[in-house]
């Protein structure tokens, strides 16, 4: 006699009302998990695998949405005809949710402990029971000291612990299921395998069941026992991880795993910068400090934390300069300063062998026509009440006598054609175009004035793989085009070893190795480099 599935979602149709009429979400989706087994559900944005899981836990509004066929069968009763009293019983006890941002699911202004205890005092669980139990739980999950951080805020905690207090909460009830969403798609390399792992953990040690929905491709190889397919709201492959990873059937499948980085050669042994040439750009022992106000008996400010500590190095035109580490190395402050954003407590960066600390204001403007940026999120970089032509076009109005203002629209329909858009885009609003169309859109403004060195700060990790892919694709094209110099700051290495000629690793604000990326993916010298490398998957045999 054959055992019914802990969950089987069968025929789900969901609609949403658009301007035109109901919009298809899912279509005739089907997929099932078993007690003690993990299901990844993968697929790009607007792929309907987020809008399928949130149905299990009823939470699409209907109306306005309407499902208009399916059932989702719990333990073999049907949750979409369960009374709203039922669902609150079902929901944190028997089924829980993970969310992907932890910061904007927990609220700011009560501590974890108080919010991991809220599910088990809803669900009867009185006040001391339910203190003792938040303890437990947050050791469970590593977070230290539980007695003393459960009195903490949200922002008190790093990302990687964020997520790791969502667990806790979602397993405080210990649900026979548990569905992660995006679990680890904010989350650096090291910490996104630490969570994986403790999922492992949690799953095989109370026999729940996972589902977790992911774009990553590397997620699904290092947790899933079976995977599903989704495209455009269906179903397209099914099959063992093995089976789907390895052998896929469907050419949207073999597509998306052709897209993943760290398949080819190492960029560097095919682009290396003549060494004898003056770089571009020269950085010598830059420190970034952020003082306390002094103590009562001292004029002098206190150091109270080192973002940057001694960085060091060099890029060449038409050379691309990878930068990775973990969340806090002090990436994001070397960008700053880079861009002069930020000025640096001590060293010196040069352009062109000119200090820039010296150069005077008019200078320093026509410095930034040489320097641009692309940033991570394009939604919040360009401005949504200006029209793509406008955006653009702004940078000639900043940088006045670059272009003739009769000029301005056949140039803008050139850089949107350049990055493979089309020119009465020009015309329509950030909104009206999907993530990878923003970054496209990000990417020309950035090149508008024709720079020498181009920061790209995490431009591509917010992006599905394959977009992200024709994003790697058009900024190696631009480079060789216009021998454009980049530094690519990113937390996927595989991506950075396809793109990037040179790596700089940092930790704590200082760049622990250095080289081409033949050497530091191949010969790691730093024992962080090689536990970086460990924790993607990468080992100096792909290299």
């Amino acid at each position: 006699m054959s055992t019914l599935p802990l969950l089987e979602v069968r025929d789900l149709s969901i609609r949403f009302p658009g301007r035109n009429g109901l919009v298809r979400a899912v279509e005739r989706v089907s997929w099932k998990v078993e007690a003690g087994q993990t299901l990844a559900i993968l697929g790009e944005s607007g792929s309907g695998k987020s809008v399928s899981a949130s149905a299990v836990m009823g939470l699409v509004d209907a109306p306005p949405a309407v499902i208009a066929s399916g059932q989702i069968l719990f333990e073999g009763h049907d949750l979409l005809r369960v009374t709203p009293t039922e669902r609150r019983r079902i929901n944190g006890s028997s089924i829980a949710m993970i969310f992907q941002d932890p910061l904007a699911a927990l609220n700011p202004v009560y501590p974890v402990g108080r919010q991991i205890a809220e599910a088990m005092r809803v669900h009867g669980v009185d006040a001391q029971t339910a203190r003792r139990r938040v303890v437990e739980l947050l050791e469970r999950v590593g977070i230290p000291e539980p007695e003393r951080r459960m009195r903490d805020y949200p922002h008190q905690f790093s990302g990687g612990q964020r997520q790791r207090i969502m667990i806790a909460a979602a397993i405080a009830l210990a649900p026979r299921l548990l569905i992660a969403d995006e679990p680890t798609s904010a989350l650096d390399v090291t910490v996104q395998a630490q969570v994986l792992d403790l999922l492992k953990d949690i799953r095989r040690d109370s026999g729940m069941a996972l589902v977790i929905i992911t774009h990553d491709l590397g997620v699904v190889e290092r947790i899933a026992d079976d995977v599903v397919v989704m495209q455009g709201g269906e179903v397209v492959e099914r099959g063992t991880r093995q089976a789907v990873m390895h052998s896929p059937r469907h050419p949207y499948t073999q597509r998306l795993l052709a897209a993943v980085p760290g398949q080819g050669v190492a960029e560097s042994a095919k682009n290396a910068a003549d060494g004898s040439v003056r770089p571009l750009l020269s950085v010598r022992n830059v420190s970034k400090r952020y003082f306390g106000r002094p103590p009562m008996l001292s004029r002098r400010p206190q150091p109270v934390f080192t973002a940057l500590d001694g960085a060091s190095f060099d890029l060449h035109r038409g050379e691309t300069l990878g930068i990775v580490g973990e969340s806090g190395s002090g990436k994001s402050t070397l960008v700053r300063i880079l861009l002069g954003l930020d000025a640096p407590t001590e060293g010196q960066i040069a352009f062109e062998g000119r200090d820039i600390a010296s150069l005077s204001e008019v200078e320093l403007k026509a410095l930034r026509r040489r320097v641009q940026c692309v940033f991570q999120d394009p939604t919040a970089s360009l401005n949504p009440r200006m029209r793509v032509g406008e955006i653009i076009a702004e940078p000639f109005a900043i940088h006045k006598g670059v272009l003739e203002p009769v000029r301005g629209p056949a140039r803008v329909a050139e850089l949107l054609e350049l990055v493979g858009l089309k020119a009465e885009h020009a015309e329509r609003f950030p909104h009206q175009f999907s993530g990878g169309q923003r970054q496209r859109i990000a990417i020309a403004r950035a090149i508008a004035l024709r720079p020498d060195l181009v920061v790209c700060d995490e431009a591509v990790s917010a992006l599905d793989v394959s977009v992200q892919a024709q994003v790697i694709d058009l900024l190696k094209r631009l480079q060789r085009e216009f021998g454009l110099a980049y530094v690519f700051v990113a937390h996927d290495l595989a991506l950075v070893r396809d793109f990037a000629t040179r790596v700089a690793v940092m930790y704590r604000g200082r760049i622990v190795e250095q080289g081409s990326t033949e050497e530091v993916y191949g010969r790691p010298r730093d024992d962080y480099t090689r536990r970086l490398l460990r924790a993607s998957g990468l080992t100096a045999a792909q290299s």
